[in-house]
């Protein structure tokens, strides 16, 4: 779906930028709907989640398609899927929010991430979530789900356009998840979005800090009055940022 490749040096800067400033420079560029609905960590992990996204389609089950017996099947999708998702990359599975089955399990995810994964997320739910959750890779959910995925859920397809969470989420977007959630970054945007919301953690650093000091936000936060232009250029050149 798109040629780009994330640079390290692009990573990086995703590994320190939020959520919130992500969501604020995709609105700025009318971009709305970025915020993947109703999922949550595993558990929360220390570091952010940056990687591409590698799609896997769940559709309806129908019973007479899916017996237990499809797992011996060495082409099932969702077994190659947790094998071919390259190293560095998000696994993105689309449940149609359906929680009531789980999409993947602790032994399926503890190989994901032995291969290298850089995090997985569902809008449906996991099996054997304690278990997921040790892992140190991000994992997010919608809840938790002991039912087998073949109850409702038919893996069908691999690396195509997929829903999750209400977001339309294309092989090659970059996905960023935190405490608060996952949004998705048209793979275009990327670079430019990794700049601009450094410079805004940056800001948004030095408003909390004079927010704590007892300064108004009227005029700072969005900076408006001009005596905040010299504090922050000061600050940052005292914080080196």
């Amino acid at each position: 779906m798109t040629d780009y490749v994330l640079s390290d040096a692009t990573r990086a800067k995703f590994k320190k930028i939020s959520t919130a400033s992500i969501a604020t420079a995709l609105y700025k560029r009318g971009l709305r709907n970025q915020f993947i609905q109703g999922v949550v960590p595993v558990s929360p992990k220390a570091e952010t989640m940056v990687g591409q996204a590698f799609t896997l389609r769940y559709i309806p089950a129908r019973e007479d398609r899916n017996p237990i017996t499809v797992f011996r099947n060495a082409n099932h999708p969702q077994r190659v899927a947790v094998e071919t998702c390259p190293a560095g990359h998000v696994l993105v599975m689309d449940a149609r929010k359906d929680a009531r089955a789980a999409t993947a399990g602790s032994i399926l995810i503890t190989r994901l991430a032995l291969r290298g994964a850089a995090g997985v997320v569902s809008d449906g739910g996991f099996r054997d979530a304690e278990g997921i959750g040790a892992l140190d890779m991000p994992a997010y959910y919608s809840k938790p789900s002991a039912p087998t995925n073949l109850t409702l859920h038919e893996a069908l397809d691999i690396n195509v356009p997929i829903s999750c969470g209400d977001v339309a989420v294309f092989p090659g977007d970059v996905l960023v998840g935190d405490r608060d959630g996952v949004m998705v970054i048209p793979a275009h945007l990327a670079d430019e979005l990794a700049d601009e919301c450094a410079e805004m953690e940056s800001y948004e650093d030095f408003v909390l800090e004079q927010v704590k000091g007892g300064e108004q936000i009227i005029g700072l936060y969005p900076r408006t009055k001009e005596e905040y232009e010299q504090r922050y250029a000061d600050w940052r050149v005292q914080n080196n940022r």
